[in-house]
Parts: structure tokens; C-alpha cells; sequence
């Protein structure tokens, strides 16, 4: 049996081995329970009381005595329902008013806006975050500024980012500053010429998020994240224009 599924529905083992123990003995007082579960008796009625609450154990009384009884094992799928419900009622309740509320309470900018990240875990973490975040949109389009020292370095620790940037059919526009640089599937590329030391950058922007990756010292990656509608339009604008006179 997979306790596991029992356990998402808020049973614990010891309350599944006495539900268990109750229906193969049917109707039984705590003493009978307690034995067949092997479970002594004080930790037996307080896992009944929590089978009661739960409501799929009842109880008769004999007496001075109390037998209880399992309800049929299809209340279960009855709680499953319920809390599948219940779920997605807080589900709803998160999207339309609760979280739209804690948004209001933010300020407009705020040092929270901004993150950091360093070493190839952070880099694939901002990466994946252009890939969420340019899914969700409507435009499905995210626009880059790359340099050619950074590009050996950009996709090491997500090496089938490209794949499934298409995979999610995400489109995207770079300006390649300096040499290099390949088209692939939903890109566009255009080039700045320049002569000289060219230092490593790539400014992926997508609002309204922006993010900004560099080489530090030997070559060590770091990230910054900018969550901010005005400055990732900025960027945009600035984009756009260059775009359009390359």
C-alpha cells in the first residue's frame, strides 16, 4: 500500500496502520485496536480522535465502552476531492486579491528589485528566469546585448538553453558587439564593428525585468537582476533605436 498517498491527505503512519487495524476488526473497543495495531493504547486514542475529526472513523457507545468503526475506505477519495477544492479556491483567492494586495503594499522601487548572482548556479538561474518570464508574455520576445568575450562562457551551465528557448517558442534579437555569434531558430542578430578590447557583457532585456551578466576575475560569472518596468523600457527604447539604424 502507498502510505505516501494517505499521507498528502494528512495522515499520519500511526493513524493509517489503526485504520487499517479497525477494518479488518470491524466495530472494536480501543483495547482490541490497540492490539492488532500494536500500538499502545494511550497513542491509539489519540490517533482515533484524530480519525474522528477527520471523519473516517465513528464511534458507538456499549456500554461504559466505546466501539469504533471505519468508514468505508471511499471517504477517502471524498477528502481528496474536498481538499483538491479547497486548493484550487486558494489558488483563485491567491491570484484574484491576495497577492494583487501584498503587491500594493510594495513600494515602486526598492533595494528588493534588485538581486544578485554569481558562479554558474546563478547564471543558470537568471537564464531559466528569461525563459519563465518571456513564456508568460504576450510578446514572446526578449532582446540582448551580447559580447563576444562572454559568449564561451554564457550557456556552460545551461548548455540546451537555445533548445528550449525554441522548444517554447521564445523569440529573440541580439546586437552582437564585436565578431561572432550564430543565427539560430526565432533569432535575429545584428552586429556592432568595433576595434580593440572589447569587455565581456550580455543585457538581456525583458520587461519588465532586465538582467545584466559579466566575467569577474578569472573568468568567474555574475549576474545582476533588475526587476523594474522603467528601467527595463529604458533599455528597450535604447534597443529599439539602435536596432532600427543597424
Amino acid at each position: 500500500m502507498q502510505y505516501s498517498i494517505l499521507e498528502r491527505l494528512g495522515f499520519d503512519q500511526r493513524e493509517i496502520t489503526i485504520y487499517r487495524a479497525l477494518l479488518s476488526l470491524g466495530p472494536s473497543p480501543i483495547r482490541s485496536i490497540a492490539d492488532k495495531a500494536g500500538i499502545n493504547r494511550g497513542t491509539t486514542y489519540d490517533c482515533l480522535k484524530g480519525l474522528l475529526q477527520k471523519g473516517i472513523v465513528s464511534y458507538l457507545p456499549k456500554g461504559k465502552r466505546r466501539l469504533f468503526s471505519p468508514r468505508n475506505p471511499e471517504v477517502l477519495l471524498q477528502l481528496a476531492e474536498q481538499r483538491q477544492h479547497e486548493i484550487e479556491n486558494t489558488i483563485q483567492q491567491l491570484k484574484t486579491s491576495i497577492i494583487p494586495e501584498l503587491n500594493h503594499l510594495k513600494p515602486d522601487f526598492s533595494a528588493a528589485n534588485v538581486q544578485f548572482y554569481e558562479g554558474d548556479d546563478g547564471i543558470e538561474f537568471v537564464l531559466r528566469d528569461i525563459l519563465s518570464s518571456v513564456s508568460k508574455s504576450n510578446e514572446r520576445q526578449y532582446s540582448v546585448f551580447s559580447s563576444k568575450p562572454i559568449r564561451s562562457h554564457l550557456y556552460r551551465p545551461f548548455p540546451n538553453y537555445t533548445a528550449q528557448r525554441i522548444q517554447k517558442q521564445i523569440g529573440v534579437r541580439v546586437i552582437a558587439i564585436g565578431d561572432g555569434g550564430e543565427d539560430a531558430e526565432l533569432s535575429e542578430r545584428k552586429w556592432i564593428k568595433t576595434e580593440g578590447h572589447v569587455d565581456a557583457a550580455y543585457i538581456a532585456i525583458y520587461p519588465p525585468k532586465c538582467a545584466i551578466i559579466s566575467l569577474a576575475s578569472n573568468n568567474y560569472p555574475t549576474a545582476v537582476l533588475i526587476d523594474s518596468k522603467e528601467v527595463s523600457a529604458a533599455q528597450k527604447i535604447i534597443f529599439d533605436t539602435l536596432w532600427g539604424v543597424l
